[in-house]
């Protein structure tokens, strides 16, 4: 796939030409997105056909993957996947295949959605990176840090936050935001335009943790229309 399609002035996002250099150029100056752009060679839709995954998540290793009856534009796309994860292995990682249908919903949505379908940034305690890429379906999309506004600095919300809390907006309520990861969401300003990350492209994003030189990317995840197959998903 081409490189991502930028809105206007987009500084955040840094467009690499290979994997050594996604994974060995550092996060500064703002950039807190970076985007290899690939055409992946396979059909990777007969994949997701052979894959039964029900309503949520399956994960795909590759014994099942071996396992599949495939074409030849099939087994091309298992080498790819399988291949990915190997570069992600090597360079320390844990990736995960997905197969995705639908990730669960709050049953009771509060004032904070807090579901993936919500704008969020990932934390962590220690230093840490989210890799993406979708090979099927519909693709992630990220908000500039400029057109994100955190949901708990939003009055009303804040307001009802603080009620359900029963407390004084200090900072134990600060650690009640934390605790359920209230913090973490993000509402699109007026006139924001997101960034799909697109299929084929592997992605490194800025995680939320202690001393991250630049702020954390700010995305989610795509809704699953219902009656279409089920997306293809890297992450780790």
């Amino acid at each position: 796939m081409a490189a991502p399609q930028l809105p206007g002035d987009y500084p955040r996002i840094k467009v690499v030409g290979s994997f050594h250099e996604l994974v060995s150029t550092p996060f500064a100056d703002g950039i807190n997105a970076m985007c290899w752009p690939r055409e992946l060679a396979g059909d990777f839709r007969e994949v997701v056909e052979q894959i039964v995954v029900g309503d949520g998540i399956a994960t795909i290793d590759e014994a099942r993957l071996r396992g599949l009856s495939l074409s030849a534009a099939g087994r091309a796309a298992v080498e790819v996947l399988i291949e990915d994860q190997r570069l992600l292995t090597e360079h320390g990682l844990a990736p995960i295949l997905d197969c995705i249908s639908g990730y669960p919903r709050e049953e009771e949505p509060g004032p904070v959605p807090i579901d993936v379908y919500d704008f969020h940034v990932d934390s962590a305690t220690t230093e840490a990176d989210t890799w993406l890429c979708t090979y099927f379906g519909p693709s992630s999309e990220l908000l500039r840090n400029e057109q994100a506004i955190r949901r708990v600095d939003i009055p009303a919300t804040r307001a009802e936050l603080l009620r359900q809390f029963g407390g004084s907006d200090d900072e134990s309520f600060a650690e009640f935001l934390n605790e359920h990861c209230f913090d973490l969401h993000y509402t699109a300003a007026p006139g924001a335009v997101p960034v799909v990350f697109g299929t084929g492209n592997l992605w490194r994003i800025a995680v939320d943790y202690p001393g991250s030189p630049v702020p954390p990317c700010v995305h989610r995840a795509p809704e699953n229309i219902a009656g279409e197959l089920p997306r293809l998903l890297l992450i780790s």
